[in-house]
């Protein structure tokens, strides 16, 4: 497995924050809340996780299955703990060394009521048996996600103690495991998913998403790669827009300007796309902000409370009003969707996570969002912790704005991981010293900024 050598905890905390970040730096007074935010954020792992195989639930409601990707933040957040004293080092080894025996020895032979095949995992297992629940696909970006956690863990546990060696050895065993070439399908991108019943599902990972981190991890594979070429065929589906005097690559929710940012440190490198726009993927995410806000103000949906200080439309849940399928009126409230700017879907719901996870990219502006939206809907935090959507539309009894119940664990995991990367940028200098996501991300042909630099040794 890929290692390198870090300093202590201390100085790995108080490293060298990027010019972005210090042009933009918080207040004091926001630092503050953020880090009480972010602290409310990490115990939802510690409070919905199975002790017996260390499985994190998709969400804080009775009888939640496990969402594999949710295991991904939750790896990812426990050095994150370890670092602000949150957690001791050796019990977070513990918890995650739980979770990755569980996928280590679990039945990989693709059956319906496995966990996986081929070293990827259905989308949501039972969360005691931890086999495959409601008929999902096995997930080729949600194992992404998982990995991507297991091998930030695998960077910050470099000891030479027997539990941090195995903790690396089970790593690299299940990356080595996964055979990414089998999901492309011969196909020019790689396959959403798959299902015992039916095969790969009929389409592909095409069009820009959060899935950068999935091409990166597949194109740098030690063993089972996927070839050059598909990264290439994968930007070509890319949509380039100018949207409001913003010109920039269109996603119209927020997450998927945000997810691949948790572990990939995308300033200033830049990949072929990015090269012809003189432009970067941070930078995109940053002017992604500014859509959203212009979005906000021309509010083309009436809805209430949108305004340059309210905004953040992405994958949350929100408000519905199923109809029967012989019934001819059009949906208007959509559940848990992914909206998005400006093309919808919109029907009033805000995601205040996805707006608190803009903050490396516009710290102030997301601030100051966060602040307003608190202020109006005090009802949206929960122990602290922020709700997944809330909608100003459908007022409760007692005025209040309809607030989504529970709490889930993507939206806690991605306020871990991007508050992170901007108060210390921890979680970007772990993995630029990962072998397999430096290897991938040149052989998808990024280059400038830390990647030209980047020496990264191979461990045993």
């Amino acid at each position: 497995m890929a290692t390198t050598n870090h300093s202590s905890s201390a100085s790995r905390l108080s490293g060298n924050s990027s010019p972005v970040a210090a042009a933009r730096a918080t207040n004091s007074a926001d630092d503050d809340l953020l880090d009480r935010y972010q602290r409310a954020a990490f115990e939802y792992f510690r409070s919905n996780r199975n002790p017996t195989n260390g499985l994190c639930a998709d969400t804080s409601r009775a009888g939640s299955p496990v969402s594999i990707a949710v295991v991904g933040f939750a790896l990812s957040a426990y050095p994150v703990a370890v670092e602000r004293g949150w957690i001791s080092r050796d019990e977070a080894v513990a918890h995650c060394t739980t979770a990755l025996h569980f996928f280590r020895d679990s039945n990989q032979d693709g059956s319906p009521e496995a966990t996986g095949f081929k070293g990827f995992y259905y989308h949501f297992l039972d969360r005691n048996a931890g086999t495959r629940v409601w008929r999902c696909e096995l997930s080729m970006i949600d194992t992404a996600l998982l990995i991507a956690g297991a091998l930030m863990a695998s960077e910050y546990f470099d000891g030479g103690n027997p539990a941090e060696v195995e903790l690396r050895a089970v790593v690299d065993f299940l990356y080595r495991r996964i055979d990414w070439g089998w999901a492309q399908d011969s196909g020019r991108t790689i396959r959403q998913g798959w299902k015992p019943e039916c095969g790969f599902l009929h389409y592909g990972w095409e069009g820009y998403s959060e899935a950068i981190v999935l091409y990166v991890l597949a194109i740098g594979s030690p063993t089972h790669p996927i070839s050059h070429a598909c990264y290439h065929d994968w930007t070509h589906t890319y949509q380039w827009e100018s949207i409001y005097g913003h010109e920039f690559l269109y996603a119209g929710p927020l997450f998927i300007h945000q997810f691949s940012h948790a572990w990939i440190d995308f300033r200033d490198i830049r990949d072929g796309f990015m090269r012809e726009k003189q432009c970067d993927y941070f930078e995109n995410s940053r002017r992604a902000v500014h859509v959203q806000r212009a979005y906000a103000c021309i509010n083309p949906g009436g809805h209430a409370g949108y305004e340059e200080d309210c905004w953040g439309l992405s994958a949350c849940e929100g408000p519905t009003d199923e109809v029967s399928e012989t019934d001819a009126e059009p949906r208007h409230l959509f559940g848990y969707a992914a909206r998005g700017v400006p093309y919808g879907p919109d029907d009033g719901t805000l995601s205040p996570s996805a707006v608190l996870a803009c903050v490396p990219f516009e710290p102030q502006l997301a601030m100051t969002a966060i602040r307003t939206m608190s202020r109006r809907h005090p009802e949206i935090l929960t122990d602290g912790c922020f709700t997944s959507g809330f909608n100003a539309d459908q007022p409760n009894a007692k005025g209040h704005a309809w607030v989504s119940p529970g709490l889930f664990g993507l939206d806690q995991g991605i306020v871990v991981m991007m508050l992170e990367n901007h108060r210390s940028g921890l979680p970007w200098r772990l993995m630029r010293g990962c072998r397999w996501i430096v290897d991938g991300l040149r052989r998808s042909g990024f280059e400038g900024g830390w990647l030209d630099g980047a020496d990264v040794r191979e461990g045993a």
